[in-house]
This record gives C-alpha cells, sequence and structure tokens, in this order.
C-alpha cells in the first residue's frame, strides 16, 4: 500500500487540479450566458397575462430576477464556491436537495453500465487481437465501429421502439415496476435490475466498442515485441503467452480510459434518462431546461464539469500508478 501512494505523482495531481478551475470557470460562465440570451424568463413559464402585476413582481423580487446580470453572476460564482446553488425555481426547493435525490440514480446507472462495458469490451479487443486478419476480427471490426459511431439517444429509441412493440421482454420506462410497494427485497432487486438493462445498453454500448477497438490495437503491439517471440520461442502455450505476459501489459492504456469514461456515460445519459423517464441527473437538466430554471441547469452543469476534471485527472493518476516508467513530475 505504502508503494502504492508512493507512486502517486501529488504534485502533478495538485498542480492539474488548479489549473483546472479557469475550465469550470469558463464552462460556468458560457451557461450562464446562455440562459440569459434565451428568451423569456422562468416567470413566464408559470404566470399569466391575467397574473395581478404584484404577484409577478413579488416572484421577481424574491428570485433576485430584479438585480442587473453582473451582480447575479457574481453572486452565483459566490455559491457556486461553497457547493450553494440556491432554490429551484419551479419547484420552489433547494437545488441541492434536487440532486441529492437524482445523482444517485445517475451514479447507479452510470457504474452498473462501467462495469459491464469493459469486461465486453476487453474480451471482444482480445479476440480480434488473436484473430488478426480473420472472420472474428473483421465482423468484430465492422460491429464495433458501427456502435461506436451510433448516437446513444438514437440507439435508446430503436430499443424503445423495438422491445414496446415488436418485442416486449423488459421494461422501457421508468426505474421500478408500479407494483414494486408488492414486491419482496429480492423481486425489487431483479426489477430494477431489468429496467437497467436498455438504458444501459444505449449508453454503454458506443463505450464498450470504443474499448475494443483500443485494447485491439494495444494488445497488437505488444503482441509484436520482442518479449513476446521470446516466450513462445520457449515453448509456452498460446494462452499463457496471451494472458498473462502480453494482456498485463496491453491493458495499461485501457486503464487511462477508465477515467475518462465515467464522464462520458455522465453527458451520454442526459438524453436517455429523459427517454427512458430514468429520474437521473440527466432527466433534471432536460426539465430544467424547458422550465429556464437557471440555479438549477448551472448546479447539474456545475458537477458535471467537476466530474469531467476529475475523470481526466484520474485518468493520469492511474496511468502513472500502473506503469511505474511513467513520470508526471
Amino acid at each position: 500500500m505504502n508503494a502504492l501512494l508512493a507512486r502517486i505523482p501529488w504534485k502533478y495531481a495538485l498542480r492539474r487540479a488548479l489549473t483546472a478551475l479557469p475550465l469550470v470557470w469558463g464552462v460556468v460562465t458560457l451557461i450562464f450566458l446562455l440562459v440569459e440570451l434565451s428568451p423569456g424568463t422562468v416567470v413566464d413559464k408559470f404566470l399569466t397575462p391575467e397574473t395581478p402585476p404584484e404577484v409577478r413582481e413579488l416572484i421577481v423580487l424574491k428570485y433576485g430576477l430584479h438585480e442587473p446580470a453582473l451582480h447575479r453572476y457574481l453572486l452565483m460564482l459566490r455559491n457556486l464556491a461553497s457547493f450553494d446553488f440556491g432554490r429551484s425555481m419551479s419547484n420552489d426547493v433547494p437545488v441541492m436537495e434536487l440532486i441529492a435525490t437524482r445523482l444517485p440514480n445517475t451514479l447507479l446507472l452510470s457504474v452498473v453500465t462501467l462495469l459491464a462495458i469493459y469486461p465486453l469490451g476487453i474480451a471482444l479487443g482480445t479476440l480480434q487481437a488473436v484473430r488478426e486478419g480473420k472472420l472474428a476480427d473483421n465482423a468484430g471490426s465492422v460491429i464495433s465501429l458501427f456502435f461506436y459511431s451510433m448516437p446513444s439517444f438514437w440507439l435508446a429509441l430503436m430499443l424503445q421502439l423495438l422491445l414496446t412493440y415488436w418485442w416486449p421482454i423488459l421494461p422501457t420506462s421508468g426505474m421500478h415496476d408500479t407494483m414494486v410497494d408488492f414486491m419482496s427485497p429480492s423481486e425489487r432487486w431483479l426489477d430494477l435490475a431489468l429496467h437497467l438493462v436498455l438504458p444501459g445498453v444505449a449508453i454503454g454500448l458506443a463505450s464498450s466498442a470504443g474499448v475494443a477497438r483500443y485494447m485491439r490495437s494495444s494488445l497488437l503491439e505488444v503482441i509484436r515485441q520482442d518479449y513476446i517471440r521470446t516466450a513462445r520461442a520457449k515453448g509456452l502455450p498460446e494462452h499463457r503467452v496471451i494472458g498473462v505476459h502480453a494482456l498485463r501489459n496491453a491493458l495499461l492504456p485501457i486503464v487511462t480510459l477508465f477515467g475518462l469514461t465515467l464522464p462520458m456515460l455522465f453527458s451520454g445519459s442526459v438524453l436517455v434518462e429523459q427517454i427512458f423517464s430514468w429520474p437521473g441527473m440527466g432527466q433534471l437538466i432536460v426539465q430544467a431546461i424547458f422550465a429556464q430554471d437557471t440555479p438549477v441547469i448551472i448546479g447539474c452543469f456545475y458537477l458535471f464539469t467537476l466530474l469531467v476534471v476529475a475523470g481526466n485527472l484520474l485518468a493520469d493518476v492511474l496511468y502513472a500508478v500502473v506503469d511505474p516508467r511513467i513520470r508526471l513530475e
């Protein structure tokens, strides 16, 4: 454990974290400007022309919409530094309360998908590498490129259409069945697992195809190294040459992808969660955009930006940890 901690480039990690602050500031500023430049306000969404002017004025004062944009922008930056996102304009509840109810659902979907796509991608990439130029390699390349270029929201719509009208074997909406309150604990877990399948496939299939492409390329490069030819010359079985000597070194670039995949899953879940009515952060963002709920929009994108920064930093640190030859200081 001490040796592992000693390999972590702490100074580099701190330096990268500090240099990422302008990125976070830029994203938050861009989101604020886009919301400000969009026509109308949240007040217009929920009030009618017949609403008394004093009621409209009270709502404007309540949410500080009478203040200049610069004042609201500076106040937003101060609150974001302390993770205070304010109150939702459309629900009148703290934004952190909304995020706290939705974030675990998105994390569950993303983590389960992440744990599924890597074994599948590594297995397919390994099969392609050991069968280079043969039918398995060519078919795997076509399949992986097909799914890698497919938008996740389009795949989600096709899965929902296929399994709703033609082959209704899996739930296509929500996180639980309507009769979940009458189920036993084991039946609830099974119901949750079934509801995870389709959104997980829609989000993770393209990432799994990308992992397969990276794995094939990395393993082919390792197989051509001198020490692999030496291992084969010694008479070692092919499964041992690939599984012990080649695969371990070929996984190094894949480790760096691990830190980058989780933010990609979060971004891919925005529309997929809306399509499958999955009560997560993606659905919350879409609802907040349609309602022009500025605090919720900025709070969600702020957390997503932090996840992207953390994922990139994790990828760099993991690469230095698994490969002692890498020095990032």
